[in-house]
Formats: structure tokens, sequence, C-alpha cells
């Protein structure tokens, strides 16, 4: 274990420039006006499967045979519902990205200026936010834990979540989207804004 003459040596992380090298300014690009993505295109629908049949048992058929069909039914009826999660869960997702596309594209635009090489970027925000509440959706619907094959454990979704999260604050970071992140990043011309410098004029 490390005692206290060990712990300046870990203070190695120093704010501001203490180099003194002088600081270049950021690459200026056009302003761009973004089409808004095609959402069926970015998250295609699988088509709607049909519900299995429930078996009944035949005149004369075994217990044996009997039950080794219903097992089948049983994880047919498994899969069947896992498909029509995905497809809710795609029809949820696409509708949000989009809500968040007309929300934060606005802002944007206003705050900091879009450019051509920022619109991958703000499309995978966006699926971000809306894959990342699907998963808290079905978090509430179905809960934090589930039963597995050796009993109760953690739902697989809260893992799934917590990566989206973790992605999602890059993306806040990167395009100034909380009062912290706004304060490091220039202020943008806006619709209305008048820069005299601008080099695009």
């Amino acid at each position: 274990m490390a005692g206290p003459a060990a712990r300046p040596a870990l203070a190695v992380l120093r704010e501001g420039n203490p180099s003194h090298r002088p600081v270049e300014e950021g690459v200026k690009l056009p302003p761009a006006e973004f089409p808004e993505p095609n959402w069926s295109r970015e998250f295609p629908e699988a088509k709607a499967p049909r519900r299995p049949k429930e078996p009944e048992r035949e005149q004369g058929e075994s217990i044996e045979h009997f039950t080794q069909r219903q097992y089948r039914f049983d994880k047919q009826l498994e899969a069947y519902e896992l498909r029509r999660q995905a497809i809710n869960g795609t029809r949820f997702v696409r509708r949000r990205a989009a809500e968040e596309w007309r929300r934060v594209v606005p802002i944007l635009r206003n705050s900091i200026g879009l450019s051509d090489p920022d619109w991958s970027i703000v499309v995978d925000m966006c699926v971000c936010v809306a894959r990342l509440e699907w998963c808290e959706h079905e978090l509430a619907r179905v809960g934090l834990i589930v039963m597995g094959q050796r009993g109760p454990s953690k739902n697989p979704l809260t893992t799934v979540a917590g990566q989206y999260r973790v992605q999602l604050k890059t993306y806040i970071r990167e395009l100034g989207l909380s009062p912290s992140a706004r304060t490091g990043l220039p202020a943008g011309m806006g619709d209305d804004g008048d820069d005299e410098d601008d080099i695009f004029d």
C-alpha cells in the first residue's frame, strides 16, 4: 500500500497550458443546412412474424410426443415475442430520433453553427438518445431483475443503457448541449447574428 510520500508522485496532471505553446484557432467551415435523415432507412423494420399456433393433443398421441410439440411451441412463441419486441423498438426509436433531430438541430445551428462534417455526428447522437430511451422504457416494463437459466439476474439492458449513456455524454460535450459544455464552445452566429469577420460572407 502506497504511503503519504507516494501521493505527490501521482499528481502529474496539470490544468492550463504549462508549456506556453501557442494555441491555434479551430478550423472554420462553411455553415450547412442539414437534410433530416430518412429514419426508415436508418431503422429498417423487420417483417412482422406470424404468431405460432398452440398445439392440441391429437387423438391417440402419446404424452411424450405431445410434450415435445409443446416444447417446440414454447420456443417458437419466445422467438415470436422477441421479434415483436424488436419491431416495437424500431418504431419507437424511429419516432424518438426524429423528435430529437427536430429539437436539437435548430439549437445547434443557432448556438455553434453546423457544417457538413457534423451531419453524421448529429445523426448518431439522435440514434443514441432514442436507443437509450428505449432501453429505459423496456427496463421499466420488464424490470431490472429478470429470470435467467440460473435464477434471478440483472437485466442485460442495464449494461446496454449504461453504454449508450456514456456515449451520449461524449456527444453532449462535443456539441455543447449542457451548461458546462456550452461555456467551452465559441458562440455561434445564429440565423440573425452579425459577425463582420465571417470568412464565408
